[in-house]
């Protein structure tokens, strides 16, 4: 399917057009529509592959998808979801919906003791199209709720006002349109090795290559349902790795680490003898299986038998090895009868490469059969469905190549064993799979959060969550025998589902391992030792205990504490205790995806260094349709996000908060007038006595929103303790006496400049990253900061390295207070 329906809102009596579109050989013609599931009688509404709809009704509100069918077989669209309002109904209320963000530490609590303030919002729902000029196929930007007014409040905090803008009023507009990018790195599953250099390819076409480092970034085309990603390494040391990457349509950065699996050292056959190749790779375990190369079985292209000297690789991915699921190829799918994308479970992949041994030239084959060892499959019922499959490396889905029959056989002296018998040709295709097709499937609840206060208006959209079905040993939950299939999705506003095979009769036949990253950062699971606490993990009693829940530092406490194992025990709908998540039953994703933060669901969150901003101009950074054009946004350009860090090094015998005050400097609108504030805690350097240091974030110099003059900002960077600067970093100092106007610098206790408008680097002691995405600019850019270079990353602080200011700290004599506290309490004295 390269089209695909797109929503759409009316008003009833309007006019409604969706269209798709499907590719294959022969020419897809035949075009079925279903609405809410239910076949559209052709006929009477005279469709092919565009649906138009007139004078719509609001009982015809739902969802919208087409089938394309050729005798090669079905494919089927993601649905659209058409809304029709009934005449005079708003889609866009303009009243805004509540939005709270939390105000710095120094302003007075509220009568309900919370320091949270309500700035409203618009929630990007879609407005009413005109049917004229959307009746083409095309995708247009559409109409969108937006803010169409903020007003600005002052609320005093210790002795000062805080300026603070909120929505007044929403109202229809045009929709954002941010670009949508998956950026990452490809290394060797085994060393690490970057793939310096590889191709990139989308479908069949080359959209790039990897850098020096392994890293990647790929522009999502409008309208990508699936991206599948083939990466290449042209020394052919690693397989072709064919991935389908998670990404957020709504726009931003997705981070995703892509592992090439190394390919098998080739050994030398005789092509005129029949051969086998064990199939199986895990230390001290009998092979899954074998493939077995008859006598003349090898092929030149031109049809030729080949019986030389043959180059055979044979490389086997093998699910026995824990570490092998990051390396597997696509998402382990394919397409049934009915159009379905429908989940596969594997039992092992394996590569193949035959060349001429002194041409080199590549070779195929007639049929060849594959063998795999009965005994190697735990789950009887799987012993029937098990098929051979070969992965289209366009698509990234599986298809049939045979079935795999029971068969009598033996190995050499060994005792009698059953295998599992198929063939197949090997032609084009190089990649296969030993897989079952599993329809014991169900959804997992998924949320992640900024911190663990685990506030439902902090939770995190852009993260990753990985899921690895695995299946256990009886008795050993904590040591499972295999691993069987691999799924990644984004979280949203309302966090995410992710696909896992569960089965109603024994809770522990799968379980899942899961994890989260965001830019790379591993977020932190909730602990599952000494004790459960169903309140923190997010998922009540008694259907917590039939999760089995374990954090994976459960029993040892030195192990990473970033993911957690659970039995996908499917819910029973008898029990009411089964009915609220976290587990849901494959039929109700809606339901999953729209249930309330209150329902049960399993929990990651960042380990934050208590770390605190404040925008003026309220922004969520995980939703950037909530970007407002103000000349006092923290973030000028809703395409493009610019982070600035200032790396601070403290002497003192402990770790004290940073802030950052962000004034307009230059800019005549917005001079003296506050954009944010950032508080940060020091982090301790592990190598050096009684020194830590921040990385603490400024907004950077440039242009505001309106792109018509640039602003230096007035960055203040302030301890909140008994510091005075030390030093300042000389080619920091340079630059900013060569670029006036300079910043007065008369107060010890700070340090004050005019933030350079160039991305300068660790020289200076300044980091600087751009990204469409602003969480994953600053994480990068913090990372750098740490490490104290202009292409590093590390989470340990190095204090001594790349900074800019120097401050030493002491403790404060009893009653006095800090330079920060005066600034606070008396803001025109100090």
């Amino acid at each position: 399917m390269v089209l695909h329906p797109k929503a759409k809102v009316r008003v009833a009596g309007q006019e409604v057009t969706f269209c798709c579109k499907a590719s294959g050989t022969p020419i897809p013609k035949k075009y079925y529509w279903y609405h809410n599931g239910t076949l559209l009688d052709r006929k009477v509404l005279r469709y092919g592959s565009r649906l138009v709809l007139r004078g719509v009704m609001p009982e015809q509100t739902g969802t919208y998808h087409c089938k394309a069918s050729t005798e090669a077989g079905v494919t089927k669209s993601a649905p659209a979801q058409l809304t029709v309002l009934a005449q005079g109904q708003q889609s866009c209320k303009p009243e805004p919906e509540p939005s709270l963000v939390e105000l710095p530490s120094e302003c007075p609590q509220d009568a309900t003791g919370s320091r949270y303030y309500n700035v409203g919002r618009c929630p990007p729902t879609p407005c009413p199209g005109s049917p004229a000029k959307e009746s083409g196929c095309g995708g247009g930007a559409g109409r969108c709720c937006g803010v169409r007014r903020m007003e600005l409040r002052e609320i005093p905090c210790a002795g000062s006002l805080l300026p603070i803008k909120v929505v007044a009023e929403c109202g229809c507009g045009p929709c954002a349109q941010p670009r949508v990018l998956v950026q990452g790195r490809v290394t060797a599953a085994d060393t690490g090795e970057p793939l310096r250099f590889g191709q990139i390819f989308l479908g069949g076409r080359k959209v790039g290559f990897t850098g020096y480092k392994g890293s990647f970034t790929i522009e999502v085309p409008p309208d990508t349902q699936r991206l599948v990603v083939r990466f290449v390494d042209r020394h052919q040391r690693f397989i072709d790795a064919i991935k389908v990457l998670p990404f957020d349509r709504r726009g931003g950065t997705v981070y995703q680490e892509v592992k090439m699996l190394r390919k098998k050292e080739p050994v030398e056959l005789d092509g005129s003898q029949s051969n086998a190749i064990p199939l199986g790779e895990a230390r001290d375990q009998e092979p899954i299986g074998e493939l077995v190369l008859p006598a003349g079985t090898f092929l030149r292209p031109s049809g030729e038998v080949f019986k030389g000297t043959v180059k055979a690789s044979v490389t086997f991915l093998d699910p026995r090895d824990m570490a092998t699921a990051s390396a597997a190829s696509s998402d382990l799918s394919f397409t049934d009868a009915e159009g379905e994308i429908v989940p596969l479970r594997t039992y092992g992949m394996f590569a193949v490469d035959f060349r001429e041994g002194e041409t080199g030239a590549a070779l195929q084959t007639g049929p060849v059969e594959v063998r795999m060892d009965a005994a190697q499959v735990w789950m009887p019922e799987h012993l029937q469905k098990m098929k051979l499959w070969s992965l289209n490396p366009e698509t990234g889905l599986w298809e049939e190549e045979g079935v795999l029959r029971p068969a009598g056989g033996s190995r050499g002296k060994r005792e009698e064993r059953t295998f599992l018998v198929g063939n197949l040709e090997i032609r084009e295709r190089r990649l296969f799979n030993l897989d079952v097709p599993e329809d014991r499937r169900c959804f997992v609840k998924v949320r992640a959060y900024a911190n663990e206060k685990f506030n439902p208006d902090e939770q995190l959209e852009g993260v990753v969550i990985s899921l690895i079905n695995l299946e256990p040993q009886p008795g050993y939950p904590a040591n499972p025998r295999a691993w069987g299939r691999f799924d990644s999705v984004v979280t949203g506003p309302n966090g995410a589902c992710l696909p896992a095979f569960c089965d109603g009769q024994r809770p522990d036949a799968y379980s899942a391992y899961v994890t989260a990253t965001l830019g790379g950062e591993e977020l932190e699971a909730v602990a599952s030792s000494p004790k459960l606490n169903p309140n923190a993990i997010g998922v009540s009693q008694p259907y917590l205990g039939k999760l089995g829940y374990r954090r994976s530092d459960h029993d040892d406490p030195n192990l990473k504490k970033t993911a957690f194992q659970i039995n996908v025990a499917k819910p029973d709908p008898n029990n009411v205790d089964e009915t609220n998540g976290p587990i849901y039953p494959y039929r109700s994703l809606e339901e999953c995806e729209e249930a309330p933060v209150s329902a049960n669901h399993l929990r990651f969150y960042r380990v934050e260094v208590d770390k605190y901003e404040y925008n003026v101009v309220p922004f969520k950074e995980s939703d950037l349709t909530s970007w407002t054009g103000d000349y006092l946004s923290w973030w000028p350009n809703p395409q493009e996000f610019r982070a600035c860090f200032i790396k601070v090094q403290i002497e003192g015998p402990q770790e004290y908060m940073v802030r950052s005050r962000n004034v307009g400097g230059s800019h005549p609108r917005t001079r003296g007038q506050l954009y944010g504030l950032r508080d940060t805690r020091s982090v301790r350097d592990m190598l050096l006595e009684n020194t830590s240091g921040a990385c603490v974030e400024f907004k950077c110099s440039g242009m505001l929103f309106d792109q018509s003059l640039v602003d230096r900002t007035l960055v203040s960077i302030i301890p909140q303790g008994s510091c005075r600067r030390t030093a300042v970093n000389s080619l920091l100092r340079d630059y900013l006496s060569r670029h006036p106007p300079v910043a007065e610098n008369n107060h010890t206790a700070a340090f004050t400049m005019l933030a350079p408008v160039d991305p300068l680097g660790h020289n200076y002691g300044i980091y600087t990253v751009t990204d469409q995405n602003p969480r994953l600019a600053k994480e990068i850019a913090i990372g750098r900061c740490f490490d104290g270079t202009s292409d590093g990353f590390s989470r340990e602080m190095k204090a001594d390295t790349g900074t800019a200011v120097t401050f030493t700290c002491q403790e404060r004599p009893a009653g006095r207070q800090s330079f920060f506290q005066r600034l606070l309490t008396a803001p025109a004295e100090a």
